[in-house]
């Protein structure tokens, strides 16, 4: 029987996750929970200088409130013996070769390669550097990059997402593994780790689809399982412009500190430039049964936070008290009026939190806006004794309809106004309850309350 896949998310600990890596976490995690697969978190911090713990402990935290709980984790920095190994394995059969070139000096090599029309490649020189010649850089206190010999010829795959797809190495520079401090890039380590704990799927970012080709080549020469790979159209923001960790107001922290809900912002991360609808999906299984990488739009996904707005608004509409209760209660809403508060207000709620503005126009104070003080004046003598009830509100607007002949918008808007210092907001029959006949009273006669 196969064994269960085995995907992983493999973000650098340099910044703040955003909404635009959101994408393939997600794409990932709900891949593995639909094939019954488990999910890897693993930090790509071989970057010394800029990789940090607080952005480690972010990315954990981050991921979630997206709902993705990984089933292993572990980070590069821990695993070096292995890269290593792998290494030397690779010098020793001559596919990993040192080079001695300054970036001063392969950035004049490539200006003169365009200038005479051809590929700024890398034109392996370093390979008829002779003993001699290398003693001699190392001398002068040079110490060597390493690179990767790829063999030129095409690498196909079916990709996940692309279908038949292949990359001609020939096109390629032999890709630097490790740089002169020794310390590794991206390459090495990602496919020593993907082979060592068998990741079965790599899914990621079609900007990736070069590093396919590279990757295979470097699966081979390690003699190791090469897994199916995916690559997925990229999310932009609304004008088309590409996502990065210095678009701090996007970041998944930022969304959640503005109040959105992850229900919402996962949703529209994944469905975003897919096959199906967009629209808020609050369940995780629901959604991953939605997730089908082979109908993934090759067009880039715009994210429109005008869109995330709706979405978000959408959720809350239909959200449970259970789901928010404590939210609530951090909000000042006391246990006894949760339940008919949420259920007088969510309708008109972007964001959970807007429902802190709405406790306070029910427990004010409120300066009341008497537009028609004749009116409000008898609407005021009309006022119904405590304790009021869903029925409060008809009762006194019929009265007040009897006495003054009002009716529609002349009739309820200036209670609207007296009472809550606004002219739109949740059904006052529902409210009113919750302002109760004293606070009522006192802003009808003009009083904050």
């Amino acid at each position: 029987m196969a064994a269960s896949p085995l995907v992983r998310f493999a973000p650098s600990p340099t910044g703040f996750l955003h909404i635009g890596n959101a994408r393939p976490a997600l794409l990932n995690a709900l891949f593995a929970r639909r094939a019954g697969g488990r999910f890897l978190l693993r930090l790509d911090d071989t970057d010394r200088e800029r990789s940090t713990q607080e952005f480690a402990t972010a990315v954990a935290e981050d991921l979630g409130w997206l709902g993705i709980e990984p089933d292993l984790f572990f980070r590069q920095s821990d695993r070096t013996a292995l890269y290593d190994t792998a290494a030397e394995r690779l010098k020793a059969a001559g596919r990993l070769y040192p080079c001695y070139e300054t970036p001063e000096e392969l950035d004049r090599r490539r200006k003169r390669q365009l200038g005479r029309g051809l590929p700024p490649i890398y034109d392996r020189a370093a390979l008829a550097l002779t003993e001699a010649e290398r003693a001699t850089f190392e001398a002068e206190g040079r110490q060597p990059h390493w690179r990767f010999k790829l063999d030129h010829r095409v690498v196909a795959w079916n990709d996940l997402v692309r279908g038949e797809s292949h990359v001609d190495c020939a096109s390629l520079s032999d890709p630097v593994l490790v740089r002169a401090d020794g310390s590794y890039l991206y390459t090495l380590p990602s496919v020593v780790d993907d082979a060592e704990v068998g990741v079965t799927h790599v899914i990621r970012g079609e900007d990736h689809v070069t590093n396919t080709g590279v990757q295979v080549q470097l699966f081979e020469a390690l003699a190791a399982a090469v897994p199916a790979f995916g690559h997925h159209n990229l999310l932009t923001t609304a004008d088309g412009e590409g996502l990065s960790k210095r678009l701090g107001h996007l970041s998944l922290r930022s969304l959640r500190e503005a109040g959105y809900e992850p229900a919402a912002v996962r949703s529209l991360a994944v469905l975003t430039g897919s096959a199906e609808a967009v629209r808020p999906i609050a369940s995780l299984d629901e959604l991953a049964s939605l997730v089908d990488l082979a109908h993934l739009s090759r067009a880039p996904a715009r994210f429109d936070p005008a869109e995330l707005d709706g979405m978000n608004a959408r959720l809350v509409h239909d959200m449970p008290l259970d789901d928010v209760r404590e939210r609530l209660a951090a909000l000042g809403v006391p246990a006894e009026a949760a339940e008919p508060f949420w259920l007088a207000v969510r309708a008109n709620l972007g964001r959970v939190s807007d429902a802190a503005a709405w406790w306070q126009v029910v427990n004010g104070p409120v300066t009341p806006v008497i537009a028609e003080p004749d009116f409000i004046a008898k609407a005021a003598r009309l006022l119904p004794e405590a304790p009021f009830g869903p029925g409060t509100w008809k009762a006194w607007t019929d009265a007040v309809k009897a006495e003054t002949g009002a009716k529609g918008k002349a009739l309820f808007m200036p209670l609207r106004l007296a009472l809550t210092g606004l002219d739109h907001g949740p059904d006052l029959a529902a409210l009113l309850p919750l302002i109760g006949r004293e606070r009522a009273a006192r802003r009808l006669a003009g009083e904050a309350a």
